[in-house]
């Protein structure tokens, strides 16, 4: 069975498990196993939220019993309160969250496929909820990403090198990334709205072709420096005081 196929298979026995519970009310999927089954490939898991009944969701956290019983569990952890990554002895992964149906509207999450639901339940409630949305303007992502670079290059000289780097060769790439929008057409390829990293080359591929050059590696700050440097002056108005003290550092 492939891959794609057997994680379908997979979650609608989940779905099956909790039914068998008697206690449970539905199963979502989310991400590419939710609403996108046309992403599902080789390297793709199983995200989900089980819905419970009200009273019920410490059972289902304590004891993982439900989910053990579709296929043994080779690791799992609670990274959070509501939820464990997890990965069965077959080499499936999964993440997934517990709610009781009151919970629902104060958690952000994406569209997803209802795999099964109990009789008489309202999915409506698995619908998200609108939430107000503020986009951060162009300047202060560009004013963030300078600054990156700046204080990420002394951080450089003082000998911090990992601080440095991550300043320079993530957060403020992270900016590029959320500047991309303003530079390049994005590319109908669904979007991840708690992640924009995911999917980025496939979204805005003439951005993305520059960040070999973004991201060079911890022994290649300056480098990495100089390049946002000089990528984000091509397509926004850079301070000529910042850009000089960016500069000297690269150069010193």
């Amino acid at each position: 069975m492939e891959k794609s196929q057997q994680l379908l298979t997979r979650l609608n026995e989940i779905g099956q498990s909790l039914q068998s519970t008697g206690q449970a009310l539905a199963l979502l999927g989310l991400g590419s196993v939710g609403m996108e089954t046309n992403r599902l490939d080789q390297y793709s898991d199983l995200d989900f939220f089980a819905i419970v009944k009200l009273g019920f969701k410490a059972r289902f956290i304590d004891n993982l019993d439900w989910l053990q019983a579709v296929h043994p569990l080779a690791y799992f952890f609670q990274n959070t309160v509501d939820g464990y990554k997890a990965l069965f002895e077959d080499g499936i992964f999964c993440e997934f969250a517990v709610f009781e149906p009151q919970e629902l509207s104060d958690i952000p999450f994406a569209s997803g496929r209802v795999v099964w639901k109990a009789d008489g339940f309202d999915e409506t409630i698995l619908t998200p909820q609108p939430r107000p949305y503020h986009e951060q303007l162009i300047e202060w992502h560009l004013g963030e990403a300078l600054t990156n670079l700046y204080v990420g290059l002394g951080r450089v000289h003082r000998g911090e090198e990992l601080s440095g780097s991550r300043l320079i060769q993530h957060y403020a790439v992270d900016h590029v990334i959320a500047l991309a929008q303003h530079i390049e057409t994005v590319q109908p390829v669904p979007e991840d709205i708690f992640n924009g990293e995911r999917r980025f080359e496939a979204r805005y591929p003439d951005v993305a072709s520059h960040l070999p050059e973004f991201v060079q590696g911890y022994d290649r700050n300056m480098e990495s420096a100089r390049e946002l440097l000089d990528f984000l002056e091509r397509h926004f108005e850079v301070n000529n005081e910042i850009k000089s003290a960016i500069l000297a550092l690269c150069e010193s």
